[in-house]
């Protein structure tokens, strides 16, 4: 069967959607693939007369779950016709499935999934990546309009600013457990926000990306943490690998009672470019693959907390076991020379960005 990468863009209210599909189209178009955008089905529905603000439980019940029904019928055609395409093909879609989730009850998800025969884990395994973009509601409000979208319910008040950060967490936490969920930061220069989104793609595309050095600093939780941070524990074990170049390891992410088990292998092919490759497996092959794990280096255990501050996507990782006591927090998709802005509730120890001592794969080193 051809290979057809399938896509979602999604994101918070205004956060530059509508700019990103543009330019994906003309960018991937000019290197010979075929793009297929689909729309975004509640827009459609909103435009016909759906009103997903009525208090009619049952009319509201309905709406959703048509909504369900022709997403996956579009995406389930545009697959069909990629299918006799005779070039590579994308497939970017205007919100996915779980974006539908972050409007309603888990029950009344749960209700609406099972009677369309489906779960939120089939939903998710449908595509190959999930592009999340900040909206401009968070750390970036200067630029949040309600022009290029008129059946946007989220206005520009601060009640309406509320709303947009409120969503834009739910729908990050609607597809949490994708083992390619991107999230794409507010930077003060657009241009770099829609370049992250261009290398996010060819990544999973299997084109080499320019490699990255990552904003990290050794730091002290002094507070609270925001009670919407999503919450992961991580065990990572690096494998054996012939190629010197290429670093392969396993992940097992837990959260809410399930677990995702992750291969990836990053290799350079160049002083500037990596390529990455990672692959959703089973329980079954990540347990007989443990048997090749790296008797050099230990595993990697610890706790993750995922937030947005004021824009910006940080990640706060906890070691344990013989890493007791590290935290190292990391800015994600923050451009060299970007100001980071530093949540109120941590205290910078160290600045160890490209200190490779700090490098997981370091860390896991067992010494003599």
């Amino acid at each position: 069967m051809k290979d057809i990468k399938r896509i979602v863009l999604t994101g918070g209210p205004c956060a530059g959607k509508t700019t990103a599909l543009a330019k994906i189209v003309e960018h991937f178009s000019n290197l010979g693939y075929q793009v297929f955008t689909l729309p975004e089905v509640p827009t459609m529905f909103t435009a016909a007369g759906m009103n997903y603000l009525t208090k009619n439980k049952g009319y509201f019940y309905e709406g959703e779950k048509a909504t369900l029904e022709v997403q996956l019928a579009l995406e389930d055609k545009f697959t069909r016709m990629a299918q006799e395409c005779n070039e590579p093909c994308i497939i970017v879609c205007d919100r996915g499935t779980m974006d539908i989730s972050a409007y309603m009850t888990p029950e009344m998800w749960q209700t609406l999934t099972r009677a369309v025969g489906t779960s939120s884990a089939e939903l998710r395994e449908r595509y190959d990546a999930v592009l999340h973009l900040v909206s401009a509601a968070d750390g970036a409000e200067q630029f949040y309009t309600t022009a290029n979208n008129a059946q946007r319910l989220e206005q520009m008040n601060e009640e309406g600013l509320r709303i947009a950060r409120m969503l834009d967490k739910k729908v990050i936490k609607a597809w949490t457990g994708h083992p390619h969920l991107s999230v794409i930061n507010n930077h003060d220069d657009f241009d770099a926000k829609m370049k992250r989104v261009i290398q996010e793609i060819s990544s999973v595309l299997g084109l080499p990306k320019p490699i990255e050095t990552e904003r990290k600093y050794i730091v002290k939780l002094t507070g609270e943490v925001p009670a919407d941070c999503i919450e992961n524990d991580i065990v990572q074990t690096y494998l054996n690998s012939s190629d010197a170049n290429a670093e392969v390891r396993l992940r097992k992410r837990g959260w809410d009672g399930k677990y995702l088990y992750v291969h990836t292998t990053k290799k350079k092919v160049s002083d500037k470019e990596e390529l990455v490759t990672e692959r959703q497996i089973n329980n079954s092959l990540y347990e007989m693959m443990l048997t090749l794990a790296d008797p050099k280096r230990r595993t990697i255990c610890k706790h993750r907390l995922n937030f947005i501050y004021q824009g910006q996507f940080f990640e706060i990782d906890t070691y344990k076991n013989e890493l007791e006591g590290l935290v190292i927090l990391e800015a994600k998709g923050v451009d060299e020379g970007e100001p980071i802005k530093f949540p109120p509730f941590i205290e910078v120890i160290e600045d160890i960005t490209g200190n490779v001592n700090y490098y997981n794969h370091n860390l896991a080193r067992k010494f003599d």
